[in-house]
C-alpha cells in the first residue's frame, strides 16, 4: 500500500478522535477523556505528517526532532507552573502561538515555492529554452486559491498572535495594558483600512504569485489590526476574548491546511475554528449581548476602579458579620448554595471552599455549587478549578437549574462573584450589564458576599446586592475567610 494511502489514513483516524474528543468535553464527566483521545489523535496525525514528509529533502528531521524536544519541555515547564489562576492567561499564549505558528508556516511555504520557482527559471534560461511567461507554465504551478489561502493564513494569524498578546497583558494586570477599553476617534475607520489593505493584497497576490513584497503588508496590517481589536474590549469580556482568539487560531491553521494541502490540518483547524465560534455564541447569549457589542461596545474598566450605573442604590448602608455570626446562620442552613467568581481565583480558595462544604455536609446541610457562564476570566473557568478540588460534577449546577434553586437556598454564599450576581442587571436601563442573565441570589434568604472590599466589578457598576437587607458582608481574602468561616462551624 502506497505511504500516502497510510497516512491519509491515518488522517481519517485523527480525524474521528478530534470529534469523538470534542463530543466527550461537552460533558463535565468525560471531558479528561476526551481530552486525551483529542491529543493521541494529534500524536498519530503528526507522526503520519514526518512519514509523510521524511523523503523530503530540504525538511531534516533531525531539526524536527530538536523542535519537539525544545517545545515540549517549554510545554511542560509552563504546565507544571502555572496555577490554576494563570490558565486564562495560558490559554491566550497559547491561541497566540497557534496564530503566529499558521503565520510563519504559510509564509515559509510561499517563500520556499518562490525558491524553487527561480531555479526553475534559471535552469530553463541555462539551457537556453523560453522562460515561461507565468509561474502556472512551470511544474510547480500552483492554484490561485492556494495564494489567496497563504494571503488569509497570515491575516488571521497575525490578528490571533498580537490580539492573544494582549488578552494575556489584561488578563496578567500589566500596565502597558490595562483592563479598560482603549478606544480613540477613527479607530473602528482605521480597523477598517487595515482589513481591506491585508485582504486587497491577498487577492493580488492570486494574479501577481511572484510579488512576495505583497506578504509584508498583510503581516503589518494584521499585527497591528490584533492589536487595536483587542485593546477596545473591556476586562469584563474577556471570556469571550478568549473563545474568539481560539476560534481566530483554528481558522488559521486550516487556511495553512489548504496552503499546504493537509487534509488533516484542515480538518483539525475547521473543528477548532467552528468549535470556538459555537463557543463564543454562548458566552455573548449568557451576557444577552452581541459579538459587535462586545467587540467595539467598549463595556466595562479596569477591575477594582470605583464606579457607579447600577440602578441608583449606591451609597446606602452596607452589613458586616463577624465569622462567629456566619457560622452560625450558617449552621442553621439546610440548604448552602456557593456562588464562586474571579475572587475565589484570585485567593486560590477552592480548596478551602470543599473543605467548608465537606464540613456542611457532615451536618446534613445540602450544598449545591452555582456556576455562571461567564463567571471568571475564561469559558469554564469556575468549573476547572472546583474540579481540582474534587467538587463532585453533580453538584455543579449551570444558570437555569441554579436559578430554580435560589429560593429554596437559606444562605447563598457568594465568593468573589460580581457582576453576575447584580440585581441592576434586571432593571437598571442605563447599565452596562442591562439584560445580562444573572443568578438569582437576593432570592436566597440569606446572603453573604466574601469580597476584599467595596470596589466595583469588571464592569465598573456597584453591585445592588451588597446593599440588600438579607446580605452581609464578609471582608477579606477569600481563602482565609473560608476557612474562618470552617473553624467557626468547628468551633461552634
Amino acid at each position: 500500500m502506497p505511504l500516502e494511502t497510510i497516512v491519509n489514513y491515518a488522517y481519517v483516524l485523527a480525524a474521528v478522535m478530534f470529534i469523538l474528543g470534542l463530543m466527550w468535553m461537552t460533558s463535565v464527566p468525560t471531558a479528561r477523556r476526551g481530552n486525551l483521545v483529542s491529543s493521541l489523535g494529534m500524536l498519530i496525525a503528526a507522526v503520519a505528517t514526518l512519514f509523510l514528509v521524511q523523503g523530503n529533502q530540504m525538511l531534516s528531521l533531525a531539526w524536527i526532532a530538536g523542535a519537539l524536544v525544545v517545545g515540549s519541555v517549554i510545554g511542560l515547564l509552563l504546565a507544571v507552573r502555572t496555577p490554576m489562576t494563570g490558565m486564562p492567561q495560558m490559554v491566550a499564549l497559547l491561541n497566540g502561538f497557534g496564530g503566529i505558528a499558521s503565520l510563519l508556516v504559510a509564509w515559509g511555504d510561499y517563500e520556499t515555492w518562490r525558491g524553487k520557482l527561480e531555479t526553475a527559471q534559471s535552469g530553463l534560461a541555462a539551457l537556453g529554452g523560453l522562460i515561461a511567461s507565468t509561474p502556472a507554465e512551470l511544474p510547480i504551478a500552483r492554484h490561485g486559491y492556494e495564494f489567496l489561502a497563504i494571503g488569509l493564513t497570515v491575516l488571521v494569524g497575525g490578528v490571533t498572535f498580537t490580539g492573544s498578546l494582549v488578552a494575556f497583558g489584561k488578563l496578567q494586570g500589566l500596565k502597558i495594558t490595562p483592563g479598560r477599553p482603549i478606544q480613540f476617534k477613527g479607530q473602528q475607520i482605521i480597523n477598517t483600512l487595515l482589513v481591506l489593505i491585508a485582504l486587497a493584497a491577498s487577492v493580488a497576490l492570486i494574479f501577481e504569485p511572484t510579488w512576495g513584497w505583497l506578504i509584508v503588508p498583510i503581516a503589518i496590517a494584521s499585527l497591528v489590526l490584533g492589536v487595536l481589536l483587542v485593546i477596545g474590549i473591556g476586562g469584563a469580556d474577556m471570556p469571550v476574548v478568549i473563545s474568539l482568539l481560539n476560534s481566530y487560531s483554528g481558522i488559521a491553521a486550516a487556511f495553512a491546511g489548504f496552503v499546504l494541502n493537509n487534509s488533516a490540518l484542515i480538518i483539525t483547524g475547521a473543528l477548532v475554528g467552528a468549535s470556538g465560534i459555537i463557543l463564543t455564541s454562548i458566552m455573548c447569549k449568557a451576557m444577552n449581548r452581541s459579538l459587535l457589542n462586545v467587540l467595539f461596545g467598549g463595556v466595562g474598566g479596569a477591575s477594582g476602579s470605583a464606579g457607579g450605573g447600577g440602578s441608583g442604590k449606591t451609597g446606602g448602608q452596607v452589613r458586616e458579620f463577624s465569622m462567629e455570626d456566619a457560622g452560625i446562620v450558617l449552621d442553621a442552613a439546610r440548604q448552602v448554595m456557593v456562588v464562586p467568581g474571579y475572587g475565589m481565583a484570585v485567593a486560590q480558595a477552592q480548596h478551602s471552599v470543599k473543605e467548608l462544604a465537606d464540613e456542611l455536609e457532615r451536618r446534613g446541610i445540602n450544598v449545591k455549587y452555582a456556576i455562571h457562564p461567564v463567571a471568571g476570566r475564561m469559558p469554564g473557568h469556575m468549573n476547572v478549578l472546583l474540579a481540582e478540588a474534587n467538587v463532585p460534577y453533580e453538584s455543579l449546577l449551570d444558570l437555569d437549574q441554579s436559578n430554580a434553586e435560589f429560593e429554596q437556598t437559606d444562605v447563598a454564599l457568594v465568593i468573589g462573584a460580581n457582576d453576575v450576581t447584580n440585581p441592576a442587571a434586571r432593571t437598571a436601563t442605563d447599565s452596562p450589564i442591562y439584560g445580562m442573565p444573572i443568578l438569582d441570589v437576593d432570592k436566597a434568604r440569606t446572603i453573604f458576599v466574601i469580597k476584599r472590599s467595596m470596589n466595583t466589578g469588571f464592569a465598573g457598576v456597584e453591585n445592588d446586592l451588597y446593599y440588600d437587607p438579607k446580605t452581609a458582608m464578609l471582608f477579606g481574602d477569600a481563602k482565609k475567610v473560608v476557612s474562618a468561616l470552617t473553624s467557626a462551624l468547628k468551633n461552634g
